[in-house]
């Protein structure tokens, strides 16, 4: 098995040290040719025989071709001009030295083919190497070894030929390429933009890519660190030794960057990083795109091959603003939904799963590359890398093309806010702080462990508006749910007096945090159409839907959000479900008072997965009474959820009345839909209700047209407290209304009165939670519903209907 660094690094291993190399010849007055060099070296018994290496019986020696002063020489090689006095090829001390310390900011320079008095001046940096000789048309020259790994030799050409290398090792000769002959991979825009903070496809710089650079295959890797005293390259292609493939420092954006050659997809490598202190340090890639299946920690080079179908999805993803359109949210946790499952196997049944059930969108988590898979994918370590535990990127494009073209959109949750302190990963990635803050109290978050990001320092974020755009154009993401906006917000999250301190104002706001949402929300929707951000923002932030240049009372623009999770409601609403009926009259404004703020921002009503699980009880669980009963509220209460302003969430199980806390050890209960199992009926019934809720909801624009503005809402009865129901109209654009009451006591309530307005002329019972299909008692409105002319509730006209005990009743115009 090939070795693994360990989080430090090992010390870099030398070769055999030999003496350095002689004085180069001086060139005669009237001929610029080199003295032919003398010294063999010992190779491999078994050494291949190659067109420069010639395996003699009975000896170890290699046979290297020697120059001639009549030899020809490559096109590209002219004769060396008389006047120029030769010098002495060989590495001075002090590269050698920092070559070997692994702290050359400059590798470039002195290794490979260089211009120097008397000729070109080869060099190379072989450890292990027992011989190397340069090729280059039919030039063969074997250089001089100068001890530990390093070869030289001058040649008499005018010009820096094309060249290869011819490598003899222990055992095998190997012909390679030279990588210290290439010119750097990244542009001086890419260079530019990234010194500013704004290249806004950070990933196509930075990383690990295959590509054919100069004609030749390899992949370029290049690294953002800028504390770095040198970072070298390791990975198995080197036996994760990576003295001989030190990186060079290109100027003060403080990347690193180097073409390796012969490297291919598939290859597993990290940087060697050589900290402000010497010590050295081994790191996964911050943009890796791919990585190695946890608990390994390792970056794989990736080449993506996938060839998407999603194009009607995407031309038509911007037709309507998604505060205007339906919105019915499925949470997964893809490694637990069907536990086992890969990406594509996912592919084959979420799709159809969720296609049949109504929902128009999945929220996807986790999907970020994490370590501690009982984190659910909140402490991420590889920002650009979809988790390998269920497959490589393009399998992961696979599901997402197959729930674009089931009509499903793709969210996933994002994790911005902080990162863990793996000594792998990011945190000091350099040896300095980095991507976390430099102040010890401002970059340790105090609930979670973890570390916050510096969002002050323009390269970070980049670092992470790239991310949002990454996932978005690559990975055709239709949206990002931000987690722990909140935590970042403010200076004092979770902080007693002391621990934290103020901002330039004086205030609590995190001023570079809040520059860092706007700027991610601003370039999101401005590169892809269609988009949209969810803040789950736990406070009330003024202005977190709001556009980015609208400032608003506390003087701050919009963050720029599409959308807010409501977590008031939730919190609100779930307290009221879960008393006994008897004392919700008591509490009746737990259920109201949503509709005070419901209209400050964009919101989603959110039953997450953070409400399901460490003893909070699954939602059916949640409910008082018996079985029946249990059930019974939980409809009545995803019918009142999906008629009340802003989008739904709802996590898996959830949709079926699971009883159970949900595990990612084991995931959702599908056993309780087996037909063998004798209460299966019950739980069927629940999802064929929240199937019936989105099939109604999706063709009623009422419920989600005007969903953001007051004008879609009217109040038929919210203090009928004492009855514990709730009515109200909501409205289409035309003025078209869907009626919808709640009756959260447990007694049927025959010819209760509500106010309608006069203009309809018949209501139509189009849902009902207490239908006998859904396994409720089967109380029904069964005939249209007509109006009179009696006044109520302040309207004009009244209707009389048969309220279901624990339950919810729609009616549209008949």
């Amino acid at each position: 098995m090939t070795p693994r660094p360990s989080s430090s690094g090992p010390e870099p291993r030398k070769t055999t040290g030999k003496k350095t190399a002689q004085a180069a010849e001086k060139a005669t007055a009237k001929k610029a040719v080199a003295k032919k060099a003398t010294a063999k070296k010992a190779v491999a018994k078994k050494a291949t025989a190659t067109k420069a290496v010639a395996n003699k019986k009975g000896t170890q020696k290699t046979a290297i071709k020697k120059t001639a002063t009549k030899q020809a020489v490559p096109r590209e090689a002219a004769a060396l001009p008389r006047a120029e006095v030769a010098v002495s090829p060989a590495l001075d001390a002090g590269d050698r030295e920092r070559l070997l310390a692994g702290t050359h900011h400059d590798p470039h320079a002195v290794l490979g083919a260089h211009r120097v008095p008397g000729g070109v001046a080869f060099r190379a940096f072989r450890p292990y190497a027992l011989a190397v000789t340069v090729l280059s048309g039919k030039l063969r020259v074997e250089l001089h070894d100068d001890g530990d790994g390093f070869f030289s030799g001058l040649v008499p050409l005018a010009e820096v030929p094309l060249h290869r290398l011819l490598v003899a090792y222990e055992g095998t000769v190997q012909e390679v390429e030279d990588p210290y002959r290439f010119l750097p991979t990244l542009g001086e825009l890419d260079l530019h933009l990234i010194g500013e903070g704004r290249h806004e496809q950070l990933w196509r710089a930075l990383g690990a890519h295959p590509a054919t650079h100069d004609g030749v295959a390899g992949t370029r890797f290049a690294v953002w660190a800028p504390n770095a005293r040198g970072v070298r390259v390791a990975g198995g292609f080197n036996f994760w030794d990576g003295t001989g493939h030190p990186m060079r420092s290109l100027g003060s954006t403080g990347v690193w960057e180097l073409f390796l050659p012969g490297v291919g997809a598939g290859e597993l490598y990290k940087f060697e990083i050589t900290r402000p202190d010497g010590s050295r340090t081994f790191r996964a890639d911050p943009l890796a795109r791919r990585t190695e299946v946890p608990p390994a920690t390792s970056s794989v080079v990736h080449a993506s091959d996938y060839t998407w179908g999603d194009g009607e999805w995407l031309a038509h993803r911007a037709d309507a603003p998604a505060h205007e359109a339906p919105m019915s949210v499925y949470e997964v946790h893809l490694p637990s939904w069907r536990p086992g499952l890969t990406y594509r196997q996912l592919a084959e049944q979420l799709p159809a799963y969720v296609a049949d059930l109504g929902f128009t969108h999945v929220e996807l988590m986790p999907v970020a590359e994490h370590p501690f898979g009982g984190s659910w994918g909140y402490q991420v370590t590889g920002f650009y890398a979809p988790t390998a535990r269920l497959g490589d990127p393009d399998d992961f494009k696979y599901l997402v093309d197959r729930l674009h073209r089931a009509g499903i959109g793709v969210l996933m949750d994002w994790v911005p806010a902080h990162f863990p302190r793996d000594d792998w990963a990011l945190a000091e990635f350099d040896g300095r702080p980095l991507y976390e803050h430099a102040d010890p109290l401002r970059a340790a978050h105090p609930d979670w462990g973890t570390l916050e990001f510096d969002f002050g320092r323009r390269e970070v974020r980049n670092f992470l508006v790239a991310n949002a755009v990454y996932w978005c154009e690559e990975f055709h993401i239709d949206g990002l749910r931000v987690d722990a906006v909140a935590s970042m917000l403010y200076l004092d999250y979770s902080r007693e007096p002391g621990q934290w301190t103020p901002n330039e104002h004086g205030g609590r706001e995190n001023l570079d945090a809040v520059a860092f949402l706007q700027e991610m929300n601003a370039t999101l929707y401005r590169r892809v159409p269609g988009v949209v951000t969810v803040a789950e923002e736990s406070t009330a932030w003024d202005g977190v839907t709001r556009a980015t240049h609208h400032k608003g009372p506390s003087g701050f623009g919009g963050l720029g959000f599409g959308l807010k999770w409501n977590m008031g409601w939730m919190h609100d609403s779930l307290e009221y479900m879960s008393r006994e009926p008897v004392h919700r009259t008591y509490h009746h404004g737990e259920l109201t008072f949503s509709m005070v703020y419901a209209y400050s921002e964009n919101y989603v009503l959110p039953i997450s997965h953070d409400e399901v699980v460490h003893g909070k009880k699954s939602l059916v669980s949640k409910m008082p009474g018996d079985w029946w009963q249990q059930r019974a509220n939980e409809r009545a209460y995803l019918g009142w959820m999906w008629a009340h302003p802003g989008k739904q969430l709802l996590f898996m199980g959830q949709e079926f009345a699971q009883g159970a806390e949900w595990s990612e050890a084991h995931g959702p209960d599908w056993w309780l839909l087996d037909p063998e199992y004798g209460a299966a009926a019950d739980h069927r019934g629940v999802r064929d209700l929240v199937r019936d809720l989105n099939t109604v909801y999706r063709a009623t624009p009422a419920l989600w047209r005007r969903d953001t503005h007051p004008s879609g809402f009217a109040w038929v009865v919210g203090d009928a407290a004492d009855d514990d129901v709730v009515a109200f109209l909501r409205l289409d654009a035309d003025g078209t209304p869907l009626l919808a009451v709640s009756n959260f006591a447990p007694v049927v309530r025959s010819g209760y009165r509500l106010g309608v307005p006069e203009d309809v002329p018949a209501w139509h019972e189009v849902l009902n939670t207490d239908a006998a299909r859904y396994g409720g008692g089967d109380v029904l409105n069964p005939h249209p519903v007509k109006p009179d002319a009696q006044g109520w509730h302040g309207r004009p006209a009244s209707i009389r209907l048969t309220l279901p005990p624990l339950a919810t009743v729609w009616l549209r115009p008949a």
